[in-house]
C-alpha cells in the first residue's frame, strides 16, 4: 500500500511482481488470493505480471558474465556444513549477516575457476575479488539519505548468487528485475535493509543503475513480533470476513 501510494503521488506506476522461483511454495490459489487481496484494497498494476520463474535464462546470462570474469566459484555446502564450520573452537562464535551465518570460505579457491560453468551447483559470489574489481565509493539512497556500503568482507562474505534448487538467488533476480523494470525506486521492509549492500554491489558489477530505496518499519504483532507466514501471521482475507473495510486495514498499519 505505501508503494502504491507514493507511486501515484510521484505521477509513476506501481509494479506488481511475482517472485516464484522456489516452486515447492508456489500455487495457483496463493498467486490468486494475492491478486484478490490486493485488489481490495484498492491497488493496481499494469499487466501483464513479471514472474521470476519465465526469467530464468536471464539469470543464467548474468551469472556466466560473473563466472567468466572469475567472480563466481562453485560450494557443495549444506546448512549444517556452514553453522559447523562457522561454530567450530577455533573460530568463536559464528558471526551473522543478511543472508544468516556469515559463510566461512570452506570451498572458497585460491585462483578464480576456469572453464565453463557448472551446472546443478550453488555459485557463490567471492566478496573479496567483488569488492577490488568494484571499488570502494559503494553508496545508495535510503529515505533520501545517502549510505556509504561499509565493507563487504567482513560484514556479508560470500552470498549464494545460484542456488542448485532454484537457478539464482533473491540477490540476483530482484537486481535483474528492477534493472529490466526500469525500477526508479525500491519500497521494502527494513528487514532488507542490509542486504541492499548486496544489490548495490550486483549493479555496480553488472552495469546496472541504482535506484532509490525506501525502507519502511515492520508490522508488528501486540508482543513486537513481525507479522510473518511462518508465525501464522493473520491473513487479509481474515479480516475481510470479519467485516474489516480497506480504510481499517490502512488504519491498523499505520497509513
Amino acid at each position: 500500500m505505501l508503494a502504491h501510494d507514493r507511486a501515484r503521488a510521484a505521477g509513476g506506476r506501481f509494479l506488481l511482481r511475482i517472485d516464484d522461483l522456489d516452486r515447492s511454495r508456489c500455487r495457483a490459489e496463493w498467486e490468486a488470493r494475492i491478486f484478490d487481496d490486493l485488489r481490495w484494497l484498492g491497488l493496481a498494476w499494469p499487466e501483464p505480471v513479471l514472474r521470476q520463474s519465465a526469467r530464468l535464462p536471464r539469470y543464467r546470462g548474468a551469472l556466466r558474465s560473473l563466472w567468466g570474469r572469475g567472480l563466481l566459484y562453485p560450494c557443495r555446502c549444506t546448512r549444517a556444513d556452514i553453522r559447523a564450520a562457522a561454530s567450530a573452537p577455533q573460530e568463536g562464535a559464528p558471526l551473522h549477516g543478511p543472508d544468516g551465518i556469515i559463510y566461512p570460505g570452506t570451498c572458497r579457491p585460491r585462483t578464480a575457476p576456469t572453464g565453463p560453468m557448472p551446472d546443478g551447483m550453488a555459485l557463490r559470489l567471492d566478496m573479496a575479488r567483488a569488492v577490488r574489481l568494484a571499488g570502494e565509493n559503494l553508496k545508495f539512497l535510503d529515505n533520501g539519505v545517502e549510505i556509504r556500503v561499509p565493507d563487504l568482507v567482513e560484514t556479508v562474505g560470500d552470498v549464494v548468487l545460484a542456488r542448485r534448487d532454484l537457478g539464482a538467488s533473491y540477490h540476483l533476480a530482484v537486481v535483474l528485475d528492477d534493472a529490466d523494470q526500469q525500477i526508479t525506486d525500491v519500497i521494502r521492509g527494513e528487514d532488507l535493509r542490509d542486504a541492499t549492500r548486496i544489490h548495490v554491489l550486483l549493479q555496480r558489477l553488472l552495469g546496472l543503475p541504482v535506484p532509490a530505496y525506501h525502507h519502511h518499519r515492520l508490522i508488528r504483532d501486540a508482543q513486537g513480533r513481525r507479522l510473518a507466514k511462518r508465525d501464522d501471521a493473520r491473513a487479509i482475507a481474515t479480516y475481510r470476513a470479519e467485516g474489516a473495510r480497506p480504510q481499517d486495514i490502512r488504519a491498523m498499519v499505520g497509513l
